[in-house]
């Protein structure tokens, strides 16, 4: 039964706690899926619905991006996954009532849950300058209020083009060639906020700055590592490749400040074993490091190798690697002390850790945005290719790096030409094929979009998906910067916190989701993604839209496009608006991998794009070879009495979409607004297990920010070590606390004493 939308924004600062669980996933989560989508979508729309998610002839699911295996079952969806599909497939509506009942000073004040939990957007909807209420409005005068903004600028860089990760191929290949047929490359998007470091890593050490393994490289793999990263919560379907990979021998090294219960044992649905059975133990060595120890970690994992007798593959180092007479001599040089007091290890675990990786052949190491959100991040996973490097396990089966994208296509996006930084052979080819002059200067990303937008540089923020006042960092800074905006558009499926942060106008373009029919002038359509490890898909919707107002989103940016360019311009907008086959004809001409894609695409499964090192063992680097990289070893140094905060999600979350106010795998209900300590740690502080504290972050500069009124939650981290939710956190971390080349926000490696406050008086944050 359909339940209505909660109409009191619970509170979120008395949460119930209980001791975290030990496994992930069987039964309880399959009846938190069921109960999560019947109450949105009911019992059948849910039964007809969820048998579709990651079907061949059904729709990609708009969670996460791990790959779909040779073999579906029947139910190829994790709980997250069916809680992502039941709010988009759910039956309750946001109507233009709504609006009028709920001014914008209103909606600013509530949570992000609340605002989430109201249903589908079913209208476009616009905020005139002075209004404080959002009213309806048609799609034309909508897009010529947009176009209008756009051909009002001085410069087409006073214009900003963010995307979210859950974009189609064909969306985000059109939104590039608009931004750019305007004139710039302002095309920041969510890999600046997640996985930035790793494609700056693996750009530079090996040329191609995606992973280089396939799910049957898991499979056949000797050795996991898998770092900085929680797959139960959200990855869950990898659960079940590590689950074969242990039946095919494997062994699992876990690196984490936290034990997480979907890496200790899975309880896999599928199976019976997994659901009346004693489930299957996956980590063989748990490492408990400190905050930001791993670069520490595998550079002593590499002298070990070096030191080791046959170690070093010296066949594949001499034949395909650069750099490793200069990365040797440092590795050697590591000092024992400072691999302790780094990584706050045991020795007895890094000598265990070292023997894992001397008796494997072939290893892959995973990793996520614990790894790639510190000012170290990129340093810390050329760390990780240096030794793969040493045991030749790059481009070799069963063996490779494995960066685990979050969002559904956020590779694709990327793939497609969504890049601040566009190569010269990019633009080479969209000019070539659409006889249009590309922009060469580089455009801005998230951080230096908030910059300009602050600044008065940016005047106009148009965002194809996402939640960026939520995702961003530096929370008052990037809501101020947003209010200083002539015009901020959101094109979008439901309601989200960055609905309520607007510049002097706002418009709210609702969009077709992915699991909704999309039919246009030449008939019913698809659409692509493409998973983490880098195969492409088709996704085809099945159901009736949400509302009858809603267009796609390839079709507002043509519409858009159309307006803005003028009818002679000479890209056919219309013609890619009525059929995505011609949009994907266009992607065959430039994008390298996709040559006759329209019919490799309908093939079961989709098509594997190429990837010279794990192909051929061909590295495309400035040297022409996989280089070894020397850089000077760091970690975090805390201060007496302060404590090192890495942000992450609850396990009712999927990036700043919260589905529900439980972590269920870490045993706290009913609230968000928690701080995980060490009991020994809490103790020293003076904080009972459930008192209030206030996090205060501390920076180098002298510069201290605030997030008041935090439950402590003793809870077994790593010494010296504490864990809060994003984007309630978000305000803890600086705009200009980034990741060294890749500029991502410093969001997992923050100093911060913790202040005993009062109890909180019941609000709810926001």
């Amino acid at each position: 039964m359909k339940r209505k939308p909660p109409a009191v924004d619970p509170v979120q600062d008395a949460p119930r706690t209980g001791p975290p669980r030990r496994r992930a996933a069987g039964l309880p989560a399959v009846a938190r899926s069921l109960r999560a989508a019947g109450e949105q979508m009911g019992v059948r729309r849910t039964a007809l619905t969820l048998l579709r998610v990651n079907q061949e002839d059904g729709f990609d699911c708009p969670g996460c991006a791990w790959p779909e295996p040779e073999r579906r079952h029947t139910a190829e969806f994790c709980e997250n996954g069916a809680k992502a599909v039941a709010e988009e497939a759910t039956l309750r509506r946001v109507t233009p009532a709504f609006f009028a009942e709920h001014p914008v000073a209103d909606l600013a004040a509530r949570s992000g849950y609340w605002l989430g939990q109201q249903g589908r957007l079913t209208r476009p909807m616009y905020l005139a300058e002075g209004s404080g209420h959002y009213e309806p409005i048609g799609w034309d005068e909508a897009l010529d209020i947009v176009a209008g903004e756009l051909r009002a600028l001085d410069s087409p860089d006073e214009a900003v083009f963010y995307t979210s990760g859950r974009t189609s191929n064909e969306a985000a290949f059109l939104y590039q060639l608009l931004a750019r047929c305007l004139g710039t490359n302002n095309l920041p998007d969510c890999s600046n906020l997640c996985h930035e470091s790793s494609g700056a890593a693996l750009t530079e050490t090996l040329g191609v700055g995606k992973g280089s393994v396939l799910l049957e490289d898991l499979h056949r793999a000797d050795l996991i590592i898998v770092a900085g990263q929680n797959p139960g919560t959200n990855h869950p379907r990898m659960l079940s490749a590590l689950e074969r990979a242990k039946r095919g021998g494997a062994r699992i090294i876990t690196v984490n400040p936290l034990p997480e219960a979907g890496l200790e044992r899975f309880d896999n649905p599928q199976t019976l074993r997994g659901l009346t059975g004693p489930g299957t133990p996956l980590t063989d060595l748990f490492l408990q490091i400190r905050i930001g120890g791993d670069q520490v970690l595998f550079r002593e994992l590499c002298r070990r190798v070096l030191e080791a007798e046959d170690g070093v593959d010296q066949s594949f180092v001499r034949e395909h690697t650069h750099g490793y007479e200069e990365f040797a001599a440092a590795a050697r040089a590591t000092d024992p002390a400072d691999v302790l007091r780094a990584t706050g290890l045991a020795p007895a675990d890094i000598d265990r850790a070292a023997e894992l990786v001397l008796a494997s052949e072939r290893t892959v190491v995973c990793w996520a945005m614990g790894l790639t959100q510190h000012r170290h991040a990129v340093p810390t996973i050329r760390e990780i290719v240096n030794l793969l490097l040493l045991r030749g396990a790059v481009g070799r089966p069963g063996a490779g790096v494995c960066p685990v994208r979050g969002h559904s296509n956020v590779q694709g996006d990327r793939t497609m030409g969504i890049v601040e930084k566009p190569s010269k052979a990019l633009l080479d080819a969209m000019e070539g094929e659409f006889g249009v002059p590309m922009p060469r200067e580089h455009g801005l990303d998230v951080v230096n979009a908030v910059r300009a937008l602050r600044d008065g540089r940016a005047k106009v923020f148009f965002a194809l998906g996402g939640n960026f006042v939520a995702a961003s960092p530096d929370t008052e800074v990037t809501e101020a910067a947003m209010r200083r905006a002539r015009l901020t558009v959101h094109v979008s499926t439901k309601l989200n916190r960055s609905h309520c942060v607007t510049g002097t106008r706002a418009l709210i373009l609702p969009v077709l989701g992915r699991t909704e029919r999309d039919v246009r002038a030449s008939g019913e359509q698809f659409v692509t993604v493409e998973d983490s490890m880098g195969v492409v898909h088709a996704s085809r919707g099945r159901l009736a839209p949400a509302s009858e107002h809603l267009l796609s989103e390839p079709a507002v940016v043509c519409r858009l496009a159309r307006r803005v360019l003028g009818p002679a311009h000479p890209v056919p907008w219309e013609e890619f608006e009525a059929d995505y086959a011609a949009i994907r004809d266009r992607i065959a001409r430039t994008v390298p991998g996709f040559a006759d894609f329209n019919a490799r695409v309908t093939r079961p499964g989709g098509f594997t794009l190429p990837h010279a090192p794990r192909d051929e063992r061909r590295f495309p680097t400035a040297t022409g070879r996989a280089n070894f990289t020397a850089a000077p070893l760091a970690w975090p140094h805390l201060p007496p009495g302060r404590l090192l905060l890495q942000t992450l999600r609850s396990h009712d979350q999927y990036n700043t979409t919260v589905y529900g106010l439980d972590d269920h795998y870490r045993g706290i209900e009913g609230g968000r607004r928690v701080v995980l300590v060490h009991p020994g740690d809490a103790a020293d502080l003076g904080l009972p297990d459930g008192s209030c504290a206030d996090l205060t972050s501390e920076w180098d500069d002298g510069r201290e920010r605030t997030a008041p009124g935090f439950r402590v939650v003793h809870y077994p981290t790593a010494r010296g070590c504490a864990a809060a939710y994003f984007p309630e956190t978000n305000v803890l971390v600086p705009l200009d606390a980034t990741a060294e080349t890749s500029n991502t926000p410093a969001s997992k490696s923050v100093v911060i004493r913790l202040t005993p406050a009062p109890e909180p008086d019941g609000s709810s944050d926001k």
